[in-house]
């Protein structure tokens, strides 16, 4: 049997590679972006708790206030994707964070509701947009073998940007009775880090490929095989690419748009995804969102509550290393599944806490598994499809995710008036129950070659 040789692709020669300092560039030039995105997420849950008090509000306006921003999340993820299959992740990735760093730096001047709903839905636009198109960029250009546990490090970003907003919840909201004002304004800072994001990172060499920019994408290519190895016990053996991958690679035979989510080829994995991140955005952003207003409703000061919200968030990133190793040790379907299930029991637990110190566990439990499961999703996603749709099919699965997120703080006041804090968390385990269910739906492609299909 003859054994026939063909150049190196670039997803072969990406594959092949260690990690270098080129790939922790990457990763923790996105990985910023990511905390500042978490960070003005979190800030709106301790600015509704403020302006309940300071501005009269009532739930149905305070939900307006979170819901509107998750509609801007909605229509940016999906918009965000598709401009990212054709202008590029990098370009969208840094416009994003321009959009809702100016939207965030504007709310601090707001002085009425119909304003402050206005800027978050333009918030929305650009936080819906970056996620997806950070996860597929850096998904990209990571080796195969490491993917799963990097793309879970650049989601345990979130963990720091969400304790970032804890700490100025804790520290600068309470100060004055601007506080919140100056929340705002130092959310501004990812308008400045977008230049950084422009001009610091390269654009995806994969991507470059398949736009038929041979030229761009070797450069790219060539930058990281002579970028120095971090860890003197990898390898950099070559990733055994099956034939498909060749079939894959003719960008004149793959299929691009929306329509080929919903391809037979498709149709599976993408009913699953869009299953899983509809209801784990249900139950995360319904709970987390909620949590500094709901502690307050149950007779803890502001302080204190804000102080409890920042205990339960540091527990965000032992989660997120837990589910960062066994990713590649059990998989991914196997790891979602896994935390998802254990979000289940910790939502029910919060939900019938008495107190402070069941409260606290059980909220800190609350992190740990829902952010782990967040890490192992945002690592499946981007695998779910190939270079062609990659960043439309991630966006669009976190566009139908927003749109639970929409509803759920909409769904938080008429739960908590049926049932209280138990009912409202039952409702949320629930939810994380079905999506644990539809994760085994995807496919597990742990090690596998991107565009191996």
């Amino acid at each position: 049997m003859s054994i026939r040789t063909a150049p190196a692709s670039v997803s072969d020669r990406l594959d092949a590679l260690p990690f270098t300092r080129r790939h922790l560039r990457v990763l923790t030039g996105s990985g910023v972006g990511w905390a500042l995105d978490a960070m003005d997420v979190g800030l709106i849950s301790f600015v509704i708790a403020v302006l309940v008090q300071q501005w009269s509000l009532t739930g149905t306006e305070a939900s307006l206030i979170a819901s509107a921003g998750f509609l801007g999340m909605a229509v940016g993820a999906s918009l965000g994707g598709l401009l990212a299959d054709r202008i590029g992740r990098r370009s969208v990735f840094a416009v994003t964070l321009l959009v809702y760093g100016l939207a965030t730096g504007a709310s601090a001047l707001v002085g009425g509701v119909a304003a402050l709903l206005v800027l978050r839905f333009v918030v929305g636009l650009g936080l819906g947009a970056e996620l997806p198109v950070a996860s597929t960029y850096v998904s990209e250009l990571a080796p195969a073998r490491m993917r799963g546990r990097i793309i879970v490090i650049l989601e345990a970003f979130w963990a720091v940007g969400w304790t970032a907003a804890a700490l100025i919840g804790y520290f600068v909201i309470p100060a004055s009775e601007d506080g919140w004002r100056w929340a705002f304004a130092l959310g501004a800072i990812p308008a400045i880090y977008a230049l950084v994001v422009r001009w610091g990172l390269p654009e995806s060499a994969r991507w470059l490929e398949r736009r038929g920019r041979a030229a761009d994408a070797e450069v790219v290519v060539r930058q990281f095989e002579r970028s120095p190895a971090l860890f003197r016990s990898e390898t950099g053996a070559r990733v055994p690419v099956p034939p498909a991958v060749a079939a894959s690679g003719d960008g004149a035979r793959v299929r691009t748009g929306i329509g080929t989510l919903w391809s037979a080829e498709f149709r599976l994995r993408t009913a699953s995804l869009w299953l899983v991140w509809f209801c784990v955005n249900f139950s995360y952003y319904g709970a987390f969102i909620w949590i500094p207003s709901i502690l307050v409703s149950q007779g803890y000061d502001l302080v204190r509550s804000f102080g409890f919200t920042l205990v339960i968030t540091l527990a965000q990133l032992p989660g997120y290393a837990v589910s960062a190793w066994l990713i590649e040790v059990w998989g991914r379907r196997a790891t979602l599944s896994v935390f998802l299930v254990g979000s289940a029991a910790s939502a029910v637990l919060f939900g019938t806490a008495t107190t402070e110190a069941t409260v606290i566990a059980a909220g800190m439990a609350l992190s740990f598994f829902n952010l782990g499961a967040w890490g192992a999703l945002y690592a499946i996603t981007p695998e779910t499809y190939p270079t062609s749709v990659r960043a439309t099919g991630a966006g669009w699965a976190a566009g139908v995710g927003r749109i639970a997120s929409i509803i759920a703080p909409l769904a938080v006041p008429p739960l908590l008036g049926l049932g209280g804090a138990p009912l409202l968390f039952v409702v949320f385990a629930a939810f994380f129950a079905v999506a644990a269910t539809g994760a085994w739906g995807l496919a597990d492609r742990r090690g596998r070659a991107l565009d191996d299909r």
